[in-house]
């Protein structure tokens, strides 16, 4: 039986989580950006979907990715480098959660509900979650959004609707955190994808004493990226 958790009721440790399903640790409780920050800071993520309560993971191991590890294929390598897009910051933060939310050929449904929309659009407003967009022709064509605390990234969801579009501001977003000094990407489950772009598992003890010392460090000053990251 997994905790249920009330508005002020912390989370257990981590060694309470469940191994199937895999990470499965707590239940209940409420979306309010006090929480999400203390469960980002302890290695602890929601996902549920529209009809379960809200549900808390800190899956063992973790598929994570360091910013300098990402797979640049040689057709990508060269999309990089004929800059027929532009990449923008934070602009559409909730357009790109939206577009992430949208129902897609290998689900049937989606984990960002109306109240993540609301709760990690609170995060944005605070300066704590971010959107990296990809811009062909003046429409919005793919990106991403994810979460930074201190000289950590943890990252959500990403969506395309154009040839590279996710990977284009995949590949700005590692670049600028490379330059950044951020530790990890944390990418929460191993999929093929994200293993073929250079993600892997760590355990989660791992994880957590990395991210403990990565949280606690001094942020950038601000969220905007260079613009020679692909010169």
């Amino acid at each position: 039986m997994i905790p249920w958790l009330d508005k002020h009721t912390p989370f257990p440790p981590l060694s309470r989580a469940m191994q199937e399903p895999n990470g499965l640790l707590a239940a209940g409780g409420e979306l309010s950006a006090s929480r999400l920050i203390e469960a980002y800071r302890n290695g602890i993520f929601p996902w549920y979907g529209a009809d379960q309560p809200l549900l808390w993971w800190s899956p063992d191991p973790r598929m994570v990715l360091a910013p300098a590890d990402l797979k640049i294929s040689r057709s990508l390598g060269k999309r990089l480098r004929k800059k027929d897009f532009s990449v923008r910051v934070d602009t559409r933060f909730e357009a790109v959660m939206r577009a992430c939310a949208a129902p897609r050929d290998e689900q049937g449904g989606t984990w960002i509900t109306d109240d993540m929309v609301a709760a990690y659009s609170d995060l944005h407003m605070r300066g704590i979650a971010h959107s990296v967009e990809t811009w062909i022709d003046g429409e919005l064509a793919g990106g991403l959004y994810g979460v930074a605390i201190g000289r950590m990234f943890y990252g959500e969801s990403m969506f395309t609707r154009a040839t590279d579009a996710s990977k284009i501001a995949l590949a700005h977003l590692t670049r600028q955190l490379q330059r950044w000094n951020f530790g990890l990407i944390d990418c929460q489950m191993n999929t093929a994808h994200l293993a073929s772009l250079g993600a892997r598992e760590i355990a989660r003890d791992d994880f957590v004493r990395r991210l403990k010392v990565l949280v606690d460090c001094d942020p950038p000053q601000a969220w905007q990226f260079d613009d020679d990251l692909f010169a």
